[in-house]
């Protein structure tokens, strides 16, 4: 196990510390903030409500429940179980984190950020990839990119966001899987406001 965490923190140190640029010290900050995706979760949800109305209130139980259960199992579960301290507290590494947001509360293992944002991009893509096969990548770069910020910004660790990544992954497409079974949305589900 240590030889894990001490592989873990040599990947922090490149991702926090030797691959850096201007660019990145500038939107990273951002692009990781939630509120920052506001308008796109409401594109999503405009797409769903013009063309596949019947299935919006559902829709939208589903994701806000795949979001609740990745941060409930992340936030209360395993954080709390694991308490491993976040690189922007921990005194023991051999560089320092770059910390470019606030270090924050709680633990670092798992990444809510990455088991939230990877639950709800794999609901999406079960969900509505059939359709918008196209945005199946997107999705996937969207979250990788949201939990590559959290280690690039200093707060989380690698193995944080992709033990999150996996776990938010199952809980999604599970989800995804259950909607399905009654309100898939397919083209033949079509129901455009007149």
């Amino acid at each position: 196990m240590d030889s894990i965490l001490q592989f873990d923190e040599w990947l922090f140190s490149l991702f926090n510390g030797t691959w850096r640029a201007d660019f990145l010290d500038m939107i990273a900050p951002m692009w990781r903030h939630k509120y920052f995706w506001v308008p796109f979760y409401l594109f999503i949800v405009a797409i769903i409500g013009v063309n596949f109305r019947s299935r919006l209130l559902p829709f939208l139980l589903f994701a806000a429940l795949t979001v609740t259960i990745a941060d409930t199992v992340s936030s209360r579960i395993i954080k709390p179980t694991v308490q491993r301290d976040r690189p922007c507290r921990a005194a023991h590494l051999d560089t320092p984190a770059i910390v470019l947001v606030s270090c924050g509360g709680g633990y670092s293992f798992t990444s809510s950020h990455a088991t939230n944002h990877f639950a709800i991009a794999s609901f999406f893509i079960v969900t509505i990839g059939s359709v918008f096969s196209y945005s199946k990548i997107l999705f996937l770069l969207w979250a990788g990119s949201i939990s590559y910020g959290q280690v690039y910004v200093g707060v989380h660790y690698p193995l944080d966001v992709f033990v999150g990544a996996l776990i938010g992954s199952l809980i999604g497409v599970g989800l995804g899987y259950l909607f399905n079974a009654r309100w898939r949305i397919a083209a033949e589900n079509f129901d455009p406001i007149a």
